[in-house]
């Protein structure tokens, strides 16, 4: 009686193992099922202008650290791959002004102290090579260099207006919205016109004294091409994005469009 009682208990539990290997099959299938999370890493294209003459003040001028930095670390910490472009290529030239101890933030004394960074900095590669199609979104730092520069930089209007047209982000932050002074849509239309922009404004200018040495006013030149132009008070943080385009006002609303691109290109 005894055996028949083990030879049933063992049947029972080999019935149980076989029940326990489908039933693991089918947790494996409904696994395996499950579509896989999108890892691809989004690459940015950053690009500073090469200027570095304050129109005929004889002071030197370049692109903004403040407005470099936020960004790209902002960007980086979130896993995102930036390729930094400027019109000669190899090092870009910092404004002075901004490296002094007054304009620092935590991002710009992090660079400081980043060796890497400032390597990949002093290389690089010509705006003529950059390609849209090698990036998700590009984003444009200022500083008074791009009035000079970008603004009229053929293979930066081009680049613009290819990332548009390919339905990809373009951003710019306090004097780089001048990169929109001659940008046009597919139809021939300015690329601001009908959109919501901001951009250094006249009031900032008037305050550092440039308002007769730069080549043209941001404000201004956003106006007159068409955009629908906003700000807030001068030098509070502040941006607006409107469809693929994100606008920063100064250096203080670097971080936000950074913040904004981000969620963009996440979407």
């Amino acid at each position: 009686m005894k055996n028949i009682s083990l030879l049933i208990v063992g049947i029972a539990l080999l019935s149980a193992c076989g029940n326990n290997t489908n039933i693991s099959k089918t947790v494996e299938k409904e696994i395996d099922a499950k579509p896989e999370k999108n890892t691809t890493m989004k690459k940015v294209l950053f690009v500073l202008t090469s200027h570095d003459e304050l129109g005929n003040t004889g002071e030197k001028t370049g692109f903004w650290i403040e407005e470099f930095a936020a960004p790209y670390y902002l960007l980086k910490d979130q896993g995102v791959e930036i390729t930094i472009a400027s019109p000669k290529g190899g090092q870009p030239p910092i404004d002075p002004k901004s490296a002094a101890p007054e304009s620092q933030t935590p991002a710009t004394v992090r660079y400081y102290a980043d060796k890497e960074t400032q390597d990949v900095l002093s290389k690089t590669i010509k705006l003529e090579t950059a390609n849209q199609a090698d990036y998700d979104a590009v984003f444009y730092p200022g500083g008074h260099g791009p009035l000079w520069d970008l603004a009229e930089d053929k293979n930066s209007i081009a680049l613009i207006e290819a990332f548009y047209q390919n339905n990809k982000p373009v951003s710019a932050v306090c004097h780089a919205p001048a990169i929109f002074k001659h940008t046009k849509n597919a139809d021939g239309t300015p690329l601001v016109q009908g959109k919501k922009v901001t951009g250094f404004t006249n009031g900032e200018e008037d305050a550092v004294q440039l308002t007769d040495i730069v080549p043209f006013l941001v404000e201004d030149m956003l106006k007159s091409n068409g955009g629908i132009y906003s700000k807030s008070d001068d030098w509070a943080s502040y941006a607006v994005e409107d469809g693929l385009l994100i606008t920063g006002q100064n250096p203080a609303s670097s971080e936000l469009v950074a913040e904004m691109l981000l969620k963009k290109i996440e979407k």
